[in-house]
């Protein structure tokens, strides 16, 4: 008898088959990674990168993308309710896995700066998009990658030319309805010394029962610089599986934030590849959760050239019998010589029933190396608490007080001030 994830295998096969036409340059890309996605199925428990993560839950809602999004004159009330409204930002708005032009704003920006939705890029017959797309994404071993090339129909684009950069920040949101398959996929391009600060939020109300599989490829040429952060914020009763893939050049610079707060189960996939000396990667973290929540977050720093600097830095508060899962690597290869790079991961359990799972990775080919990583875990510091609790302050208020502490060492690092603000708050008003 068939096991869930090969039944559900064979359904996104099928489903595949009915997907209508592509320009050839991605029908190609899509038949090529359904050969992927055959030979490697949904992963199990019994797959080592998802030992700590039972997906199968997620496999019960279709796979089937919708073929537009089901607002039912709901637009007003999204609009309420999107994150982060407040800041100034380019706002591009997608439901169900499509562009909405009602909920999006786009501001004037500089000349030369393409900032669009995937879908309309590909029926205007975009001559860079055959090169670029799917150029990152691991179709060939990782099965969700294979799956968003599959079915992605929409997402953002961003193309910077060389020496523009975008003042504003760029928010990209993407809301998921109850019963929703979301495949968003982001193409992100700099060009030489272009900068740009980008912001994702995945979204969902009223207890969404959804599935989002999300890809986002990002390319920055020589000396660009990129701020980037991912937010999620879906509901209770959401599955996610986030990959983001980065290919950083000479000189270049990259800020990576990714900060989790909801969902049921949520797989992010961190990726940064060195592709010049001199290039910098930070993939920072943070992960708020309680309940049964399972957050799982995998990063890869892939040093390929030498010269080059990375910094990891993941905090996780985990409350009542949630789970979080930290598996990070560091690989040097042959020729990486001079790398620093440096991986910590800190962990507070509030509760005897929560769990983390913290796998830091080195594997170094090179001799000529600067190279440390570390895991702690533990409880709220008794003392601070103590000290807290002596002159006046409320046990719950002590406890938080604590908590943002904690948080605030990822959190600082932030480069717009007001998303910082906005997550402070938010883990605020988790914390009660």
């Amino acid at each position: 008898m068939p096991t869930i994830y090969q039944s559900a295998t064979q359904k996104v096969l099928e489903t595949s088959r009915q997907l209508p036409p592509a320009p050839d340059w991605l029908q190609s890309k899509r038949e090529a990674a359904r050969a992927h996605f055959e030979r490697l199925g949904f992963p199990s428990t019994r797959d080592e990168e998802y030992k700590y993560t039972d997906v199968s839950p997620a496999l019960e809602i279709e796979a089937k993308p919708l073929p537009s999004a089901y607002l039912n004159g709901k637009t007003a009330l999204i609009a309420q309710q999107l994150p982060f409204a407040q800041l100034e930002a380019h706002r591009v708005v997608f439901v169900d896995g499509h562009f909405s032009p009602a909920l999006s704003q786009i501001g004037e920006l500089p000349e030369g700066v393409v900032l669009s939705n995937l879908a309309t890029k590909i029926e205007s017959g975009c001559e860079i998009l055959p090169e670029h797309f799917g150029r990152l994404l691991p179709v060939e071993t990782d099965p969700f990658a294979a799956l968003n090339t599959i079915f992605a129909q929409d997402g953002l684009y961003l193309r910077v030319p060389a020496n523009v950069q975008i003042e504003t920040p760029i928010h990209a949101v993407f809301v998921s309805t109850d019963g929703a398959t979301t495949y968003p996929r982001n193409l992100v391009m700099l060009g030489n010394f272009a900068k740009a600060s980008l912001f994702k939020s995945f979204i969902s109300f009223d207890g969404a029962r959804h599935f989002a599989v999300a890809a986002t490829e990002i390319e920055l040429g020589e000396g660009a610089v990129l701020h980037h952060a991912k937010v999620g914020l879906e509901s209770e009763n959401a599955y996610h599986v986030g990959l983001t893939q980065i290919q950083v050049a000479r000189g270049a610079r990259v800020v990576s934030h990714n900060a989790t707060f909801g969902g049921a189960l949520v797989r992010n996939n961190s990726n940064a590849v060195f592709g010049g000396e001199g290039a910098e990667a930070t993939l920072n973290g943070i992960v708020l959760a309680g309940g049964t929540q399972l957050i799982d977050n995998h990063t890869v720093m892939d040093h390929a050239v030498p010269h080059c600097e990375s910094h990891e830095h993941y905090a996780h508060i985990l409350d009542d019998r949630a789970t979080g899962v930290f598996n990070g690597k560091i690989f040097v290869r042959p020729d990486a010589q001079k790398t620093d790079a440096k991986q910590s991961n800190r962990t507070i359990l509030l509760s005897p029933d929560a769990t983390i799972n913290a796998k830091p990775q080195l594997e170094i080919f090179a001799d000529d190396v600067k190279c440390t990583h570390g895991a702690t875990i533990g409880q709220l510091d008794q003392n601070a608490l103590f000290y807290l609790r002596a002159r006046g302050v409320e046990a719950k208020t002590a406890h938080a007080i604590l908590i943002r502490a904690f948080a605030a060492e990822i959190l600082e690092s932030l480069e717009n001030e007001g998303l910082r603000e906005a997550l402070e708050g938010e883990i605020e008003a988790r914390l009660g």
